[in-house]
């Protein structure tokens, strides 16, 4: 029983639903990062390095599965068996990473400014003596007093 209630404490704390809130929300960006990468950069990137296809389906045949064999796709070099070195899958990994690293890299940077300028609008307001100051100021004047 103490189990339950000791886990139900720690699940419900804000920064574990915070995190679980940031997990999901990071995957859903995660999966928009790749449908642009995928769906619109990487079929570009393939139309100006050549032919055309999709990037992700470029690659080099290292050793074909039998002597004197062409493949034409990817998939059709991986069915035969051939050793390849799929290059173009990595490379559109690369960008989705970048891609990613770049928003939350812009998305820190907005967050650190709106901090700044909360803690500027803090520091700006006068609140007085802290508590700390009123008691040692208390103590100074009885000290006075004798």
């Amino acid at each position: 029983m103490a189990f339950w209630k000791d886990f139900k404490a720690f699940a419900m704390k804000g920064s574990v639903i915070d995190l679980a809130v940031g997990v999901i929300i990071g995957g859903a960006f995660g999966k928009i990062v790749t449908a642009l990468v995928e769906d619109v950069i990487m079929p570009l990137v393939g139309i100006i390095t050549g032919k055309g296809e999709m990037f992700v389906d470029k690659f080099i045949v290292l050793r074909p599965a039998k002597e004197g064999d062409i493949y034409h796709s990817l998939e059709e070099a991986k069915k035969a068996g051939a050793n390849i070195f799929a290059y173009g899958h990595f490379i559109q990994t690369v960008v989705d990473f970048f891609i990613i690293a770049f928003f939350i890299f812009i998305a820190i940077q907005f967050i650190s400014k709106m901090r700044a300028k909360e803690e500027a609008a803090k520091a700006a307001q006068p609140f007085g003596p802290s508590s700390t100051d009123q008691l040692l100021t208390e103590i100074r004047d009885l000290l006075k007093q004798k």
